[in-house]
């Protein structure tokens, strides 16, 4: 079966095609979403075992929840707390990120602002250290839960080749 040349009715080999695309297109985002680099997955903040699995249930914009976990991966069921207490050593992670804002903030503040009063500098370190608290707090977790969880990266081909 040709093309029939009637715009209003497609080519049934084309509707296939395009359909077959389509699908090409999805499978290759199913594909590309799951981070293979385990950097791109911390930065995601996927789960360090699977690449796929959220590590936290609420947006960071929830201020009520952002720092909730679930107890285990919803895709590979690795436990996202390894023991009891495993996150008190990502305040040390966090501290880190709170002097690197403070020196940027500062630094920023003295060399492009010509270095205003105290009171600048406290306003504006407090604002930027309590906006990015969210992010600090998730960033350090996941931060230690690569480094010292335990998790290692497993690829599946198999979840590849079913879909």
């Amino acid at each position: 079966m040709g093309y029939s040349g009637d715009p209003v009715q497609p080519d049934l080999c084309t509707a296939h095609s395009a359909k077959a695309e389509a699908r090409r297109h999805y499978l290759l985002f199913i594909i590309m979403a799951t981070p293979a680099s385990p950097t791109l997955a911390l930065l995601s903040l996927r789960c360090p075992h699977c690449h796929e699995g959220r590590l936290f249930t609420h947006s960071a914009f929830n201020l009520a929840h952002f720092t909730d976990m679930p107890e285990r991966c919803e895709v590979c069921a690795v436990p996202l707390e390894p023991e009891p207490g495993f996150y008190w050593g990502a305040m040390f992670i966090s501290y880190g990120f709170n002097v690197a804002t403070v020196l940027t903030i500062g630094a920023l503040l003295y060399f492009v602002g010509g270095d205003p009063d105290v009171w600048v500098y406290v306003l504006a370190v407090a604002g930027a250290a309590l906006a990015l608290a969210p992010a600090a707090l998730r960033y350090s977790r996941a931060l230690m839960l690569y480094w010292f969880g335990g998790a290692r990266y497993r690829f599946n081909p198999s979840r590849l080749a079913s879909a």
